[in-house]
């Protein structure tokens, strides 16, 4: 028999104030089998961060040729590409020339893509965003994780605040580089 996604209720709580966004989504995220709680919420958080009118979640790890999430326009043209994980180099190449803007969320460490970008050109490297959420900080606001559930995100100056269905709030600086200097090592 093969095992069925896990369907997640959470309500999100949004106040970013460098975007200037103060909204709150509901939402309801499948976690496929092999999704790991850390990626699950990494999806989340970036969903949070990356609130938009036309914001779309895609489908999952199940259609890996479609984004993470994206916003489209009226002609249904890509115009941003939201990844979550550490795709391969040439999947974040191709993606590239598909979307004006690419935004990469990393819930574990770059190393293997940056092995990979090493001594390679990618097509506009300089544009793509990267962001990388701590393990930790992932880890911690798993364990808080039900079928329902509610996540508060506050970004204030670069820092990240997430506060869990206990109450607790977790903070860490929410870091942004290029994907060059990913490849560069830095």
């Amino acid at each position: 028999m093969a095992l069925t996604s896990t369907m997640h209720r959470i309500l999100l709580d949004i106040s970013d104030v460098d975007r200037g966004v103060y909204e709150q989504a509901a939402l309801r995220i499948a976690q496929h089998p092999s999704e790991s709680d850390a990626y699950l919420i990494a999806r989340v958080l970036a969903y949070g961060l990356e609130l938009a009118p036309d914001l779309v979640l895609g489908r999952g790890i199940a259609f890996p040729e479609e984004p993470t999430m994206s916003v489209t326009d009226p002609t249904g043209q890509v115009r941003r590409w939201i990844e979550v994980g550490v795709p391969s180099a040439d999947r974040l190449h191709r993606v590239a020339k598909l979307a004006d803007e690419v935004v990469l969320y990393a819930h574990r460490t770059l190393q293997p893509l940056r092995d990979e970008l090493r001594g390679r050109a990618l097509h506009r490297a300089e544009a793509v965003r990267v962001f990388t959420f701590p393990p930790p900080l992932l880890d911690k606001v798993a364990a808080q994780l039900g079928r329902q559930c509610q996540l508060s995100l506050l970004r204030h100056e670069g820092i990240l605040y997430v506060t869990t269905p206990d109450g607790v709030t977790h903070e860490t600086p929410l870091l942004e580089q290029t994907l060059a200097a990913v490849g560069r090592g830095a």
